[in-house]
């Protein structure tokens, strides 16, 4: 069937992809296909992408590869194997592959949001944006003109945002009436975030809580204009920066004027040991975590790690709750979005999980995590140094009196609706790595 097609691809980008296959290397063949695959010859691609499939036993994958290999020119073969990508979880295969469907079949709603599915999942909004403006004639409300609002939200442009979410009429199918809401939620948040900043491409902390309620207690002063721009890449976090942390829980809580009675304990050893020492911090009695009790602080040092039962029940906010992390993912967000966050990071050890040091020899060891019972590290917490890190020159000021100002003026509209999971880091850029 294949006789007249290459059997190895001709592209050096590809060969190289290729060449980690013959080493059954599939991560490192995927990894070489990320880069710069919009602009290689899409029956080539396909042909590595069917290799790789077969080899980890995708057979759909592998399937509607091979038929983007014979056909790379049928936009029904284009559609089944971008959408085969995107479902598999490689999502920036499929765009150039719909992106030509979309292009010999400029009619096609499915292509065009099949298209869109793979921005969002590559967080490429500002493309997204783009295509769906380019139909905009064609659109129906629900989902595309309200795809075109989420996603001109999540690029940063409000203006575009504001004006096609005021042509959007009420959905008849009561399926789109939790993305309405959500969706007003946000335009909300947006108009109060920006009577509190900029609402640019660096204002980290107002488009944390323009998305997701959220509202962010300290900026990474590190790397900040080197592409971090208020986030942490690796971290390995302290006593100090726990302290830090609360201490400006304190400040939120003050400056929205909500009075917790209680600070409540999640199960997992981390955040009771932090939730012992909020408990000492804010002058409140700490309680086992009870989903129905109101007018709490539910602390967790990192949602990630919290039972996926205990983040179903938070999900739905119950009266008076405030949920608090510490450390939040930005690279892979937890199941649902807290209402306070310290710090964002890509990846982070705790101080008690053990530190990096280096060896009499000179090679680099972690120590030993800190077996002690909770209540003797959380009082460490209560007794650390909560002073700034001076971090890099270049990096903002970020003081109390920021962060007091910024949830004074947007407190009308935090705590409101559910805690849904962030599907993207938003306008803000920060960099990667892998």
């Amino acid at each position: 069937m294949f006789s007249r097609k290459p059997r190895r691809p001709k592209s050096p980008e590809l060969l190289k992809a290729w060449e980690s296959l013959d080493s059954g290397d599939i991560p490192g063949a995927l990894r070489q296909l990320r880069s710069g695959t919009d602009t290689l010859p899409l029956a080539e691609t396909a042909l590595v992408v069917a290799r790789a499939a077969g080899a980890a036993g995708f057979d759909d994958l592998e399937q509607a590869a091979e038929a983007v290999v014979a056909h790379p020119d049928r936009p029904q073969e284009l559609y089944d194997y971008g959408y085969a990508c995107v479902e598999r979880g490689v999502s920036y295969l499929a765009v150039p592959a719909l992106r030509e469907a979309l292009r010999l079949a400029p009619g096609s709603l499915a292509a065009l949001r099949e298209l869109v599915s793979a921005y969002e999942r590559e967080e490429r909004h500002g493309e997204a944006v783009e295509v769906l403006s380019a139909h905009e004639g064609e659109l129906t409300d629900w989902p595309d003109r309200y795809l075109l609002v989420h996603n001109a939200l999540l690029a940063g442009d409000l203006a575009l945002a504001r004006r096609q979410h005021a042509l959007l009429a009420p959905p008849e199918d009561d399926q789109w009436q939790f993305a309405r809401a959500r969706q007003n939620r946000m335009l909300e948040r947006a108009a109060s975030a920006q009577g509190a900043g900029a609402l640019d491409r660096t204002d980290l902390r107002g488009w944390q809580y323009v998305l997701g309620g959220t509202v962010l207690g300290t900026l990474s002063p590190h790397g900040y204009s080197a592409g971090m721009t208020g986030r942490y890449a690796w971290l390995q976090d302290s006593y100090d920066q726990c302290l830090r942390g609360l201490l400006r829980l304190r400040t939120v809580l003050e400056s929205a004027g909500v009075r917790p009675t209680s600070v409540s304990l999640l199960p997992d050893r981390a955040s009771r040991v932090l939730g012992l020492a909020a408990a000492e911090v804010l002058g409140l009695p700490a309680l086992p975590f009870a989903p129905e009790r109101a007018d709490t602080v539910v602390v967790a040092y990192d949602l990630n790690d919290v039972e996926p039962e205990i983040l179903g029940q938070l999900f739905e906010r119950t009266p008076g709750q405030v949920l608090h992390e510490h450390a939040s993912c930005w690279t892979d967000a937890p199941a649902v979005c807290a209402d306070s966050v310290t710090l964002l990071h890509q990846s982070n050890t705790a101080p008690w999980a053990g530190v990096l040091r280096q060896t009499e020899d000179g090679s680099i060891e972690r120590s030993a995590p800190d077996e002690r019972p909770e209540e003797e590290i959380a009082a460490d917490i209560v007794a650390a140094d909560p002073t700034p890190d001076e971090g890099d020159d270049d990096a903002p000021a970020d003081p109390d009196e920021a962060l007091r100002a910024f949830v004074t003026t947007v407190r009308d509209t935090w705590l409101q609706g559910e805690r849904s999971r962030l599907q993207s880091s938003g306008p803000v850029p920060s960099s990667r790595f892998l």
